[in-house]
């Protein structure tokens, strides 16, 4: 094999290996931008007393507001 030969073998080689990683990052790019990762939802704690008292003042407004409109009428 001559200088010339082994020059060029080794220029298509890199050439192929270059074109060959270039493949693998678009895939992983396509990838990537197709199916994003997936990420957990926030774990939500419910506070019952608050709760409960947010559900009595509703209860104690609605019962002022049917009292006032009782009374204009």
């Amino acid at each position: 094999m001559s200088d010339r030969e082994k020059k060029m073998a080794a220029a298509m080689a890199a050439v192929s290996a270059y074109l060959q990683q270039e493949e693998e990052a678009c895939h992983q790019q396509l990838t990537a931008a197709v199916a994003p990762p997936k990420r957990q939802a926030p774990q939500m704690t419910i506070n019952l007393w608050g709760q409960s008292g947010r559900q009595s003042m509703m209860q104690m407004r609605n019962l002022m507001q049917v009292k006032a409109f009782h009374h204009r009428f």
